[in-house]
């Protein structure tokens, strides 16, 4: 049997997938699973079970494949009218964005309240599907490629193998809302260079790079601006390597979490419930109580105080409890 999986669009909701992914290839043992998605897809699972298995995503590929089923864990409706264009003849996913009749087995979604996190979403959608969910997994790895990357940046930027590796991710994607203040990050990494010597750098793409200058600014030792400087693979290698990272809710802070690397989340405008780290060791830093939250929003119409109430010491408290 051949399957191809139109994985999500976003690496933490692809890391969120997992499970339901490993519960697929469980229940269809021998089954040919490919990954429909991103080009970064390869470079996420390059460590996992599941390397070499991404294919373009596109009408021809697919329809030269001749899949027999394809899982559609992206709820737009292209994803859907994709895998019809290609002629897959099952096809099976939520019923969501008016695509209900491009699917021929659509399983309602369920309103939750409170939320679900994102990994029993997934799971709830093979669950529609009579196909059991096995325990949920996220756990990654860097290929070996990647580790020797970030080992190789690590070592020409001088850092001592001795003092603690904390990376911090400044970034998020999906708009400003979701930013802590660069400031607070900078002041984070003073506090943990002086508490526990450690040594810092900060990590991201290169639409991050202004951030990191805004973090490098600050008074005084510069942390490493990384940002914009490693593809995929090496930055899980990096993120393997580090004692702690603190991040917003962006792609970095899942993948560290499925790394097994010690993460501090710092949380706003979205529900950690839905889509906080989901194994530890992690810890959550948000402010309660306010009441235009969750919105969502990519810019906050307000004053920010979801973000800029919560202070660098708390960030910095939590990132030495995991630290131990």
């Amino acid at each position: 049997m051949k399957i191809v999986v139109r994985t999500p669009n976003w690496i933490g909701d692809m890391i969120f997938a997992l499970p339901a992914l490993r519960s697929v290839a469980a229940h269809f043992p021998g089954a040919d699973i490919r990954l429909a998605g991103p080009d970064w897809i390869g470079a996420l699972l390059a460590g996992s079970e599941f390397a070499g298995r991404a294919v373009r995503a596109e009408v021809g590929t697919l329809r030269a494949a001749s899949f027999d089923a394809g899982l559609i864990l992206a709820n737009s409706f292209s994803s859907a009218l994709l895998l019809r264009r290609a002629r897959v003849p099952e096809r099976w996913g939520y019923r969501a964005d008016g695509r209900g009749w491009l699917l021929t087995k659509a399983v309602r979604r369920r309103k939750a309240r409170p939320p679900v996190h994102m990994v029993r979403y997934y799971l709830g959608l093979l669950e529609g599907l009579d196909i059991p969910a096995r325990r949920p997994s996220i756990a990654i790895a860097p290929s070996a490629e990647g580790q020797e990357r970030a080992d190789r940046r690590l070592a020409g930027l001088g850092f001592d193998p001795a003092r603690p590796l904390v990376l911090l991710a400044p970034g998020a994607a999906h708009g400003p809302a979701k930013r802590w203040p660069a400031a607070r990050f900078a002041e984070t990494g003073r506090l943990l260079r002086e508490r526990r010597g450690a040594a810092v750098a900060v990590v991201g793409s290169a639409a991050d790079a202004p951030l990191a200058s805004e973090i490098a600014a600050a008074p005084g030792e510069r942390p490493a601006d990384l940002t914009g400087k490693t593809g995929l693979a090496e930055l899980l290698g990096l993120l393997r390597r580090a004692a702690i990272l603190v991040s917003n809710d962006s792609g970095p802070l899942h993948a560290a979490n499925a790394l097994g690397t010690p993460v501090v989340a710092v949380f706003g405008p979205t529900d950690p419930r839905a889509t906080g780290p989901f194994d530890p060791p992690a810890r959550v830093v948000r402010r309660e109580g306010i009441p235009c939250w969750p919105c969502r929003f990519r810019l906050c119409p307000y004053d920010h105080r979801c973000m800029t109430g919560i202070t660098a010491g708390e960030a910095a408290a939590a990132a030495e409890e995991l630290m131990g």
